[in-house]
């Protein structure tokens, strides 16, 4: 019973660590039962709230059966009814009896509300549930309504390939907003090469193509650094790369099969290498195990339990790398299901219980408090913004910016985050265009118009301040019009299917390198003791301290 009292314990704690609400799972010290298993129950139970609490209350359990909460319920009778090996606890277990005691009761309920719904299999059902919590929340759209992205390895197979495979059975769509959910329809992006759309719910966990590494469950939002970092590969890349930040590795396999496309596929034996990165040797093992399955190992090599910082720009191994992309630690306050522990719509119970007089004490594993609430109440989310923590994390990411910036044969370098705060995404791109070695080597923003045409149609940009979020500052950055057009948005909740996302891409400009140098000279030429040197020349002493990794 482990695994029921866990997913309790997650859905009803409040968030006390950053992360995403999986993640939390996942790092989580105290399950006694395998993450994965909680994950997938809450998850599960999440989609079929609304029926299960028809029929746990038509079927009247919770007055006849004390011992249940309206949570554990909800949890127990989902695996009784939908999960193909019923609860998971022994046969004895006092509350998996509870719920059996009433199988016949609770099957009968269950079968009338799908013929209510005129549904004549699971799968309609599931759809015709969706559809009605979709309704039900009105413009708001949760996480379950979000499509599942699919992007195709070109390392491995090809987009056509996969069609015919694959995605052989499924109905193309030319829209997001034509999907519906628990059909098999397929809708081809029009912004991010090879790169497809399902319906949420649709599990490829035992499909050959990926066990094989085939295809990549990633976000559209995450494609991003990548396509913009290498374009659209009409010609052959040249040099290296480094992916600075790299676990989990979807972006560096990303970068992976792009090279594997279009004309880099006629690259020399000798083509461009990838070294991928992180600092924590743990996430550098799950880095390893993707780009192997990836089939990319060729291509990658991963540097394990390697701090990007620490690298040195000058290493011989490192003197053709010409592109760099980085996606370092950020709040994450863009990604879909942040501090949105699934809201569970519970059943009520018509009877209330009376209170007992006598304290028992309670095994370990049966400390969960009665509740009589129709919903799973968790710690409400804050709109307030840790403005400590995004300077601290700011600070960082400039700092890991402007270090690549000074490899020497860079050209292009890709800057990414998932978070919608302006300070970790503008102000960074402003305040590395200002830094002394931008302006010694000549870098400059990617324009919109220099952008891989996928992104050029890309419609939401740069913003210049956070005044019109709740807790957000409305100080506005220092970048111009086209600069800000240069920069690249995705939203939690718009219709684009995304989460919260931003990405910036940097090039070397030789004629502004030049245009730098001569002004330094004539700077330098000038300077003597007590000239007036415009503060913009002046090294920036008073700039706050790079202060590390805060995660």
């Amino acid at each position: 019973m482990s695994l029921y009292y866990d997913a309790v314990s997650v859905l009803t704690a409040p968030a006390t660590t950053g992360g995403s609400f999986k993640s939390r799972i996942y790092n989580s010290k105290t399950l006694k039962s395998s993450p994965a298993q909680v994950f997938a129950l809450v998850t599960e139970a999440s989609k079929w709230d609304v029926l299960l609490k028809e029929v746990i209350e038509n079927a009247g359990i919770l007055s006849l059966e004390p011992k249940l909460t309206p949570l554990l319920a909800l949890l127990l009778v989902h695996d009784h009814l939908l999960s193909k090996n019923g609860i998971a606890a022994p046969a004895t277990h006092p509350l998996r009896q509870a719920v059996e005691r009433h199988k016949v009761r609770l099957k009968g309920e269950f079968t009338k509300a799908r013929v209510r719904r005129a549904c004549a299999s699971l799968e309609d059902l599931q759809a015709a549930i969706i559809r009605e919590k979709k309704a039900a929340g009105g413009a708001g759209i949760s996480e379950a309504m979000y499509p599942r992205w699919v992007r195709v390895n070109n390392v491995k197979t090809t987009l056509d390939a996969q069609l015919q495979s694959t995605f052989a059975s499924y109905s193309r769509v030319q829209s997001l907003a034509e999907l519906t959910e628990g059909q098999h329809q397929l809708y081809v992006d029009v912004n991010v090469p090879d790169l497809v759309a399902v319906p949420p719910g649709i599990d490829f966990s035992s499909s050959p193509a990926y066990k094989q590494g085939e295809i990549i469950l990633q976000d559209k939002a995450s494609c991003f650094p990548a396509y913009l970092l290498l374009g659209d590969q009409n010609t052959q890349w040249e040099g290296d790369l480094i992916d600075g930040c790299a676990a989990p590795g979807n972006k560096t396999t990303h970068l992976a099969s792009l090279l594997s496309s279009g004309a880099s596929k006629q690259r020399s034996a000798k083509g461009p290498a990838i070294f991928s990165m992180d600092a924590s040797p743990t996430r550098s093992k799950t880095l390893q195990k993707m780009v192997s399955v990836a089939g990319a190992d060729k291509i990658v090599t991963v540097l394990a339990g390697q701090d990007f910082l620490a690298l040195d720009p000058e290493d011989s191994r490192f003197e053709s790398v010409t592109g760099l992309l980085l996606d370092p630690s950020c709040s994450g306050s863009g990604i879909i299901g942040r501090d949105d522990v699934p809201q569970l719509v519970l059943p009520t119970n018509s009877k209330k219980t009376e209170t007992r007089g006598k304290k028992r004490k309670r095994r370990d594993d049966e400390r969960e408090k009665d509740t009589d609430h129709s919903t799973v109440t968790t710690a409400a989310q804050s709109t307030s913004v840790d403005t400590e923590r995004l300077t601290k994390l700011a600070n960082l990411q400039t700092h890991i910016v402007e270090h690549a910036l000074s490899f020497p044969a860079a050209k292009c370098v890709t800057y990414s985050t998932c978070s919608i705060h302006v300070q970790e995404n503008e102000s960074v791109v402003a305040r590395v265009l200002a830094s002394e070695v931008a302006k010694r080597r000549g870098w400059r923003i990617m324009r919109r118009d220099e952008q891989p045409e996928g992104l050029k149609k890309w419609k939401h940009r740069g913003i210049r301040s956070d005044a019109s979020r709740p807790g957000g500052s409305d100080s506005a950055v220092d970048l111009s019009e086209e600069e800000l057009d240069a920069c690249l948005r995705c939203w939690p909740g718009d219709d684009e299917g995304t989460g919260g996302f931003f990405v910036a891409g940097f090039v070397r400009d030789e004629a502004a390198v030049r245009v730098a140098e001569t002004d330094r000279s004539r700077i330098d030429d000038q300077r003597s003791p007590g000239s007036d040197v415009p503060d913009e020349y002046e090294d920036d002493e008073d700039e706050e301290e790079w202060e590390g990794f805060s995660d």
